[in-house]
């Protein structure tokens, strides 16, 4: 089994919490089936990331190791944050026998910010496509301005354009809806180096102190962000409610489908010093 890839007896399990059938071909058909399961069914989300820096432990930051990650996921509903998702995401594509490439990527909330997010891009059938483990944005994203827009609803509003030789983001986050921007800055990043960047995220980031999440729904996105339940419909509205400790527990299992036992050894929140507003993923 080549270096990096996952065990077979392991994308198996994968697939079939996909709800995947049969082994995606390395098709741009099969890649829009494969990320649209993955959207549905894995969350972006930093339980477990929150329970690790509360605890301290002192081992490699959750999921930052592809098979870790999915093992926890298939035990327990949980996703990750950027680098644990989007190298994840990589190496089952990568193992399927898509050409994935594991990206570096920056969200402009701070001017002076760089390389602060993980992405996945993926070359397929001639062109190279967005996947986003972060984002879910539902369908691959063609990176190519030759290509027609993809078909991504307002919940959603992904858009591609390049800006001074590169690739230009533009989605809706839970605590920014009115819309965030992120500059791909390169690709074919290798494990380590997300991994890296990853455990540089211990010392401080915004997803260190309050629960964020969120999973596609048919109807849009759901989930919770800095103390407040978020809803992005379909037709672009916005429903915005607080969360409670009873409901930030309800939302955790049942809209963000992971376990009890993990909702309940969450700590509580705690002020975040970079404000919501200008916070990214990481």
């Amino acid at each position: 089994m080549p270096a990096g890839d996952l065990a077979p007896a392991l994308i198996e399990r994968i697939l079939a919490r996909l709800g995947l059938r049969e082994r995606p071909a390395p098709t741009l058909e099969h890649l829009g089936l494969l990320y649209a399961a993955w959207c549905a069914q894995v969350p972006f989300d930093n339980v477990r990331k929150l329970i690790a820096l509360h605890t301290r432990d002192p081992g490699p930051m959750p999921g930052s190791e592809p098979a870790e990650f999915f093992e926890h996921w298939l035990r327990s509903g949980t996703g990750g944050t950027c680098w644990a998702g989007n190298g994840a995401l990589a190496a089952l594509l990568r193992t399927l026998g898509f050409a994935s490439m594991r990206g570096v990527a920056t969200m402009l909330a701070d001017p002076a910010a760089r390389a602060n997010h993980g992405t996945v891009v993926v070359r397929c059938e001639g062109r190279p496509y967005l996947l986003d483990a972060s984002m879910l944005h539902g369908v691959p994203v063609p990176l190519d301005e030759a290509a027609p827009a993809p078909a991504c609803a307002a919940a959603w509003a992904v858009q591609a354009r390049q800006r001074d030789g590169r690739w230009i983001i533009g989605w809706r986050p839970l605590h920014r809806p009115a819309g965030l921007e992120c500059r791909i800055e390169w690709l074919d990043a290798s494990l380590e180096s997300f991994q890296a960047l990853y455990e540089k995220t211990r010392s401080g980031g915004p997803f260190n102190y309050a629960l964020y999440g969120r999973r596609n729904r048919e109807d849009g996105v759901i989930g919770v962000a800095f103390g407040k339940r978020v809803q992005l419909r379909a037709d672009g509205t916005i429903h915005e409610s607080a969360v409670d400790r009873h409901e930030r527990i309800r939302i955790v299992v049942e809209e963000l489908g992971i376990s009890e036992a993990l909702a309940q050894a969450l700590p509580p929140d705690s002020p975040t010093p970079v404000a919501p507003a200008a916070a990214a993923p990481d």
